[in-house]
């Protein structure tokens, strides 16, 4: 038995290891850290392609491919090939008749020179004349049944892929199999628009007439498919063509069915196709710019691909409302770009199904959400990128990951009580179990030694003990202004409020921490909504409400330490009345700084500090924020918009370590 190996070409390796979905969410992060919306992140994402597959070609490597594919059919040549053989044939007919003629002084070669005299001047019209006329020449009826054989090959070929070759040699015999192919194909949709076809019926017929359609329809549906298609593209060359060569290209086409006795079941096939693909661009015109003239079925053939192109790079932009790559036909991909682009496309469309259904991405009424599960990831990872930034000799912040929610380790263990929170010490329990005699040994198998284990008991168990953390109660209040997405800091801001969450939940699981984000408005932010969430094209930055907002979390929870952090990069230009209406004016009014000048006295007296963050320089503002830091006697930072995220969670764990 002999064995060869090589490379593998039929689709995807199988011994590829799986694509990390994470990778891919990682990806989209930047985007939505960066201030895109879910659906824009992963249409950029899959028109670049997978990262770290370098092998894969992303929407925007086959757009490329199939624009170039369509620039090249269209300098491939001109449609009226057809009309042009057929013209220098029937031309040629002609002369080789007046050849024969010319040296005969009879009337009756007269009179046939003044019946070619007299033919019309369109090539139509001409071949209805002579298909009466009694060669006298027989090179000149040989290159008449010569055009005639060409016409009936082409306007068949346009209709049937595979009826050029099957009649390149016709004889009776071969003519009368067509027809009964049309007329069994006709009974056949008829049959099924009645709702009376079966499978069986399709495969009877494949069995009889398989050879004329070399594409090999598995069903009715994919055959209609094939022929709706290419009698569309029949129509617009039709289309494409001047008025005279339109005229002249459909009377040799009719005049060849006719001749054929086709011109009834072609009728009622071209019928039956429009009612089941109206969809088609039936008479749309294309133009093509090439030197070379083109056969009647090589031009339905370029045409046929140029509309598959055209529908294809429709897809693949997926700039419409909805856009889903199930969108994308595979059929298309694989006529035009070959089926490793289809595995391409299939890797692609994996990805977007395992971000949905491993819990990352969610589709509500059409519109694509992160779910809690993805805005976790990427809150991590806004604040992995925070404390690479930091300087972790300097600052001494780090992540940490042994030491358990209940506070920080002492070094010292105790014995474990029912209820305890603190992290088991392993070592010390399994040194308890030796020592109370735990030791088991297991029977080993033939061949094997025993295992030997330890067996625990309840009061083997020790505990790491732990000093109690603080809790604290955290508002960040996050400016929502549209001047944030005017100055390029409102990406810079969801991502620290990103980082923020994702570091209270994992150091500081006790805390209760609540975004609250303003504008005209104040409104609490929902973990789940952060990476999603968009500034609001609103006037108005309401400090005022925000802050009242954040006193009832701080009341909520009396016994924490407090901590309020405000990102704005404006001063208060709008405050909340009694009745609950927001009002705005700028410059800002006394009563609205006055307002929120209280709310500052109001957290000063609960004891919390408020450190600013300003994201602008405006004068007004630092008079502001330097009368709040008078007041509250907290502090203010002047952060770069790339430098906020580190500014906040040092600031945030400065505070945590005074406490």
């Amino acid at each position: 038995m002999a064995f060869r190996y090589g490379e593998y070409h039929d689709g995807p390796d199988p011994l590829a290891p799986p694509y990390d979905v994470r990778a891919a969410l990682d990806e989209m992060g930047d985007a939505i850290l960066s201030g895109s919306t879910p659906v824009h992140a992963l249409r950029d994402l899959l028109k670049r392609g997978l990262p770290g597959a370098q092998d894969r070609r992303g929407l925007d490597d086959m757009l490329r491919e199939v624009r170039r594919r369509r620039r090249d059919l269209r300098e491939r040549g001109r449609l009226d090939g057809t009309l042009e053989k057929a013209r220098a044939l029937l031309d040629k007919a002609i002369g080789q008749e007046r050849a024969e003629l010319f040296p005969d002084p009879s009337d009756d070669a007269r009179l046939r020179e003044a019946e070619l005299d007299g033919l019309p001047e369109d090539t139509a019209g001409a071949i209805q004349e002579l298909s009466t006329y009694e060669w006298r020449s027989s090179a000149a009826r040989q290159t008449f049944e010569e055009l005639r054989d060409l016409l009936r090959r082409e306007v068949l070929d346009s209709q049937f892929r595979g009826l050029r070759d099957a009649l390149a040699n016709p004889d009776p015999e071969a003519m009368e199999r067509v027809r009964q192919m049309m007329a069994d194909l006709n009974d056949m949709l008829d049959k099924d628009s009645r709702g009376q076809h079966t499978q069986a019926d399709f495969d009877a017929f494949m069995g009889k007439y398989g050879d004329l359609f070399p594409e090999k329809p598995r069903n009715l549906e994919e055959l209609v498919d094939i022929l709706a298609r290419r009698a569309a593209a029949t129509q617009r060359m039709l289309a494409s063509m001047t008025p005279r060569q339109r005229e002249e290209l459909a009377g040799l086409i009719n005049q060849t069915l006719d001749q054929a006795g086709l011109s009834d079941e072609m009728r009622r096939l071209g019928e039956a196709l429009y009612a089941r693909r109206p969809d088609l661009a039936w008479n749309a015109p294309e133009r093509l710019t090439g030197e070379e003239p083109l056969g009647m079925g090589d031009a339905v053939t370029a045409l046929e691909e140029l509309a598959d192109l055209t529908q294809l790079e429709t897809a693949l932009r997926q700039d419409y409302p909805g856009a889903r790559l199930d969108d994308i036909d595979e059929s298309a991909v694989r006529r035009a770009l070959g089926r490793s682009a289809v595995d391409d496309l299939e890797a692609l469309k994996r990805i977007e199904r395992e971000l949905e259904e491993q819990g990352y991405l969610l589709r509500r009424r059409g519109k694509l959400e992160l779910t809690p599960k993805a805005v976790r990831r990427l809150g991590e990872t806004a604040l992995r990128r925070v404390f690479s930034s930091l300087d972790a000799g300097r600052r001494g912040d780090h992540d940490q990951h042994d030491a358990g929610s209940a506070g920080e380790l002492t070094g010292s263990t105790r014995p474990w009580r029912f209820g305890d929170e603190q992290p088991i010490d392993v070592v010390r329990t399994l040194v308890n179990g030796v020592r109370s005699g735990g030791v088991a040994t297991a029977p080993g198998t033939a061949g094997s030694a025993g295992r030997v284990g330890v067996r625990l008991s309840v009061d083997d168990f020790e505990v790491a003990e732990t000093e109690r953390r603080t809790a604290a109660a955290v508002c960040l209040l996050v400016d929502l202004s549209y001047s944030m997405a005017l100055r390029g800091t409102w990406a810079a801001a969801k991502q620290t409020a990103l980082a923020l969450q994702a570091l209270v939940a994992s150091k500081f699981p006790q805390d209760a921490v609540q975004i609250i984000g303003f504008s005209n408005y104040a409104r609490v932010l929902q973990p789940d909504e952060l990476a999603g969430l968009d500034w609001d094209m609103v006037q108005g930055t309401n400090l005022h409400h925000a802050l009242l907002i954040a006193g009832r979390h701080l009341d909520r929870h009396p016994d924490f330490e407090p901590v309020v952090l405000v990102v704005t990069d404006g001063e208060p230009t709008a405050h909340l009345m009694r009745n609950g209406r927001s009002a705005f004016e700028w410059p800002p009014s006394h009563e609205t700084l006055e307002l929120t000048l209280a709310e500052v006295d109001k957290m000063t007296r609960r004891r919390a500090t408020i450190n600013v963050f300003m994201l602008a320089a405006d004068d007004r503002l630092k008079e502001f924020v330097d009368e709040v830091a008078r007041r509250n006697g907290g502090r203010v930072f002047s952060p770069s918009a790339e430098r906020l995220g580190e500014y906040v969670v040092s600031d945030f764990l400065r505070l945590r370590r005074a406490r």
